[in-house]
Parts: C-alpha cells; sequence; structure tokens
C-alpha cells in the first residue's frame, strides 16, 4: 500500500506507520471500561457551546504557550503501552484492578481514569489510557508520593511491567477553544489525530483551530483537544467522536463544503512535521468490568 502524499482528505487504512515526513496511520481501538469517567468530566465547566463561538486571537508574548492555550488547572496524563502479545489479558486484569484501588482513594489522589484503549488496527499490541489530574503538577507530586508507599498499587505496577514490551507518558493540557469532555450516548467511534508539529509554531496553530473548530460542530463530533506539556514536546491530540465510519466519511466531507474550513486546513499543514492519525472503535467487550451509571463499550476506559 502506498501513501496519498499531500492530502488530508483521503484516509488510507494502514497497519503501520509510514517512513515519510508527514506519515499517516490509522489504528482501530476497542475501548476497556473498568466504571464511571466522561460523566463526571462533563461537569467540570458550565461553559456551554454558544461561548466558545467568539474566537479571541492569541498573540505572541512573553508568556508561557500554555497559559495562553489552556485555561484549566487540570493535567492529563496519556500514558502508551505496548503489551506483549500473549500477555493481554493479563495485562487487562491488572489495570482494572489498578484502577480500581485509585478509585478507592480518589478523594486524596484528585486523579481519575478518562479513558482507556486498546489498538485493534496498527499496532494491535498497544494500549492507551488517559487520567486527569486536578490540583495541577502539585497534584500529580502528591498523587506520586501517595502511591510510592502503597503497597498493593507498586505490586501491580511490577506485575505489569513483566506484561509489556515498553511504555510512554506524556502530560498534556486540553485546548481551552475545545468543548468539555463529555460522554456520548450509543456506540460510537472515536478517531484520535496526533500531530507533530514543528518548535515555536504551537501557538499559530492554536490561532487557526480557534477559528477552525467552527466548521466541526455539526454533529458535535469534536470530542477532546490536548498539547504536551512534559514528555514528547509538540504533540498536539484532537479526538473526534462519529456513530460509525459511515457517519465520519459523511461529516469530514461536509466540512470540506463549508467555506473556510479548506484555508484552516491549508494554513497549519505547514506547521506540522508528522501526523499520525487512529481510529478508536467503541464496540461491546468480551469481558466483563464493574459500570457505574454506564453502558458497556468496548474501548474507551470511562470512570
Amino acid at each position: 500500500k502506498k501513501m496519498i502524499p499531500g492530502t488530508f482528505r483521503n484516509i488510507i487504512f494502514l497497519k503501520h506507520t509510514m517512513n515519510s515526513r508527514i506519515g499517516k496511520n490509522v489504528q482501530i481501538l476497542r475501548l476497556i471500561n473498568y466504571g464511571r469517567g466522561m460523566a463526571q468530566a462533563s461537569q467540570d465547566s458550565k461553559e456551554g457551546w454558544l461561548s466558545k463561538l467568539l474566537v479571541r486571537r492569541i498573540e505572541p508574548t512573553k508568556e508561557p504557550h500554555s497559559r495562553m492555550l489552556s485555561d484549566k488547572d487540570i493535567i492529563y496524563e496519556l500514558q502508551t503501552h505496548n503489551v506483549k502479545p500473549d500477555s493481554r489479558n493479563n495485562y487487562l486484569t491488572n489495570y482494572e484492578n489498578t484502577v480500581r484501588l485509585i478509585e478507592s482513594r480518589k478523594q486524596e489522589l484528585n486523579t481519575e481514569l478518562v479513558g482507556s484503549w486498546t489498538v485493534e488496527v496498527g499496532d494491535m499490541d498497544q494500549i492507551l489510557n488517559l487520567w486527569k489530574h486536578t490540583g495541577g503538577f502539585a497534584g500529580i507530586d502528591k498523587a506520586n508520593k501517595l502511591l510510592a508507599n502503597d503497597k498493593d498499587y507498586l505490586k501491580l505496577e511490577a506485575d505489569r511491567g513483566s506484561w509489556l514490551r515498553s511504555r510512554h507518558l506524556q502530560y498534556l493540557l486540553s485546548f481551552s477553544y475545545w468543548p468539555q469532555i463529555a460522554l456520548r450516548k450509543g456506540d460510537n467511534i472515536y478517531e484520535i489525530r496526533s500531530y507533530s508539529l514543528k518548535p515555536g509554531t504551537m501557538i499559530e496553530w492554536g490561532n487557526n483551530w480557534a477559528r477552525a473548530i467552527n466548521y466541526r460542530r455539526n454533529n458535535a463530533e469534536a470530542f477532546a483537544g490536548f498539547f504536551s506539556q512534559v514528555g514528547r514536546l509538540y504533540n498536539v491530540h484532537h479526538i473526534w467522536c462519529y456513530k460509525d465510519l459511515h457517519s465520519r466519511k459523511e461529516t469530514r466531507e461536509s466540512a470540506w463544503r463549508l467555506p473556510g474550513w479548506d484555508e484552516c486546513v491549508a494554513y497549519t499543514v505547514p506547521l506540522i512535521r508528522e501526523m499520525l492519525l487512529p481510529v478508536i472503535l467503541y464496540t461491546k467487550p468480551n469481558f466483563t468490568y464493574y459500570i457505574v451509571n454506564l453502558f458497556f463499550l468496548s474501548f474507551f476506559i470511562l470512570f
């Protein structure tokens, strides 16, 4: 299979990331449901979509980019775990127990799981976990110290390490112009588009996407938008929600028919060094996890 260069309109579903300046990779992910999460996230803000329609231009200043692009004292932690092919079930059971342990100490840790995915197309032995920390990095420091003295947590972490090939962690902030994370009803697919930007272009990216996001509101497909703070820098992650692949196709094509969307894409393409496109698939799981006020969806861990 060969890549179609220079276009973002058509996506080829590939199993591996291409070695190119702008690699395109689509991964199908399966939701692991450990409990409740995004329903709580929807209560984090009383702001409606209308308040986000007024676009403010962010001018370069001496302020850190994070202050200009994010207005919340909430840090997101994105874990990428590459699991040994014969250890997936052991890993999933272990991580379910880890989620339950952290949930039992939620009040003191100020940490909750937003979502967890297994990759269905692409690196099929990869699992992504997204956590939300309140209280900024001071809150993360406190939580890490508490967990470092929890024997049960340390045992789970040690066991989990034996089932992994590698792992990577990023701390992220959410873009202020994206909607608040909220649980969607029904079975949906979620597409994560990850971008590696050229250094120094984050503000320009924010200015363009503060306008572009308004072209993607018709079907409420905008789910979450993050940029990296610690870990692999100059990374952006956009998460989109669709009913199914056909709905995804129609929604994206309708955006291209709106005057102005093509200009936003044209302005942002030169800012990108590399682009990866995983698709997250919500389906019913083959295993049972405890659910609190949620229905079974198969790849995004909610609690």
